[in-house]
C-alpha cells in the first residue's frame, strides 16, 4: 500500500514537508480507537527467536528506529505501533535551535538515499522532557540521543551533554552520545581521543553516582580511519560505556548514480540510505573483529532490505536501526526484517 499509494504522493512534497505530514497523520490516525491495535496486528511480529536481552533491557525484537526521525519526542509512542523493538529519539540539545536554513533534506531516488544538513533542529530539552515524561506505554524501550548546541564551543560541550543527561535520566532507558553528526560545525572534533575520553568519563561519573545507572552508547561516524576506530575501542574500554552505534551519516559522495552536477547543487550534508550500507557494515565488522566480538554494537546505515539487516547482524551488530530505508520501502520493512531474522535462525 505504501509504495503504490502513499509514497508517490509523499514524493511530490519536499522531503521535510513529507516527513511532518507522515508523522502527523500517523499520530492522528493512531489516536482513533482500534486503529493502533490494527497497525500492531499488521506490522508487529512476535516470536521467541526475536527477543533480545542487552544492556539490562528486554527487547521484543532487534529492529529499532534510528535517531532523527523523532527529534522532539512527539511521535515515539505512535511510531512504536509499526513493529519496532525500540525507538531512539533526538538528537536533543539544552536550548532550542532552528537548525540550518531550508532546504536541508534531499532525496536521491536513484540511489535510495538521503542527504541532510538539518543541524540538530529541536525545541530544546525542557520541551522534550515535558512530553516524554507523559509517556503512556512503558513497554516501548526509549533511547535518548543527546548533543550540544551550535553556539556552544567545543571546550564547553561537556556542559551541554551533562544538562541533557541529567534532565532525561528519569525518562529514557539508554543514552546515546552524538558527536558524529557532520551538520554542526566542529562537532566531529569531539571524536578525537582526548576530548571524547574526557566527555564520556564525565558522563559516566554522573551515571555511576545514580542508584541505577543507565547504559551509555556512543554514535560514531562512518568516515573514521582504522586507527581512529582503534581509538574508539580503547575509549570504550577506558570509560566503560556499554558500546557504540555504527554508524551516523557520511560526508563521502561515492559511488553514486545521481549525477555530480545534482550532488554539487545539493551541497553539504550527511549521506544516508543505501549508499552508506557497505561502509557501515565494514565499520561494524572491523570493530567486532578487533574486539573479538565483545563490543556491543547497534548497526545502522543503509538497511534497505531484510538482506541488508541480516548482513549487519552477521557482521557483528547485536541490534539494528532503520530510518532512510523506511522512506523508500515503507513500514513493511520492519516486519520483513523481523520475519527474515526468524527464518534465519529456524
Amino acid at each position: 500500500m505504501y509504495k503504490l499509494l502513499l509514497k508517490p504522493f509523499l514524493f511530490l512534497l519536499s522531503p521535510e514537508k513529507a516527513h511532518y505530514f507522515t508523522v502527523g497523520m500517523l499520530k492522528f490516525t493512531l489516536a482513533i480507537p482500534g486503529i493502533s491495535w490494527l497497525f500492531r496486528k499488521m506490522y508487529s511480529v512476535k516470536h521467541p527467536s526475536l527477543e533480545r536481552n542487552f544492556l539490562g533491557l528486554q527487547f521484543k525484537n532487534p529492529v529499532g528506529l534510528a535517531a532523527g526521525f523523532d527529534k522532539d519526542g512527539k511521535f515515539f509512542e505512535p511510531i512504536s505501533a509499526l513493529g519496532f523493538g525500540f525507538v531512539e529519539i533526538g538528537t536533543v540539545t539544552p536550548k532550542p535551535q532552528a537548525g540550518n536554513p531550508q532546504p536541508r533534506l534531499f532525496r536521491l531516488p536513484k540511489d535510495q538515499g538521503l542527504i541532510n544538513r538539518m543541524g540538530f533542529n529541536n525545541e530544546g530539552i525542557d520541551a522534550f522532557v515535558s512530553r516524554i515524561k507523559e509517556r503512556k506505554n512503558s513497554d516501548v524501550i526509549i533511547g535518548g540521543n543527546i548533543g550540544k548546541n551550535k553556539v556552544t564551543p567545543n571546550e564547553k560541550a561537556a556542559e551541554d551533554y551533562l544538562i541533557c543527561f541529567e534532565a532525561l535520566f528519569p525518562y529514557v532507558d539508554y543514552f546515546v552520545v552524538n558527536v558524529s553528526s557532520p551538520n554542526t560545525p566542529n562537532l566531529r572534533d569531539l571524536q578525537d581521543k582526548e576530548p571524547l575520553t574526557k566527555l564520556l568519563n564525565l558522563l559516566q561519573e554522573k551515571n555511576k553516582a545514580k542508584s541505577k545507572p543507565k547504559p551509555i552508547l556512543l554514535k560514531i561516524a562512518p568516515d573514521l580511519t582504522d586507527s581512529q576506530l582503534d581509538d574508539i575501542l580503547e575509549i570504550v574500554d577506558t570509560t566503560k560505556i556499554e558500546g557504540v552505534i555504527a554508524t551516523n551519516t557520511t560526508i563521502a559522495r561515492s559511488p553514486l548514480i545521481t549525477s555530480n552536477t545534482e550532488i554539487e547543487k545539493i551541497g553539504a550534508g550527511g549521506l544516508s540510505g543505501a549508499p552508506l550500507g557497505k561502509r557501515a557494515t565494514e565499520v561494524i565488522q572491523y570493530l567486532s573483529n578487533k574486539s573479538n566480538g565483545k563490543l556491543f554494537i547497534i548497526g545502522v546505515g543503509g538497511i534497505n532490505s531484510s538482506a541488508d539487516a541480516l548482513e549487519k547482524i552477521e557482521a557483528g551488530a547485536s541490534l539494528i536501526q532503520v530510518y532512510s530505508g523506511m522512506v523508500f520501502q515503507g513500514p513493511a520493512l520492519i516486519k520483513n526484517i523481523n520475519k527474515a531474522i526468524i527464518h534465519s535462525v529456524n
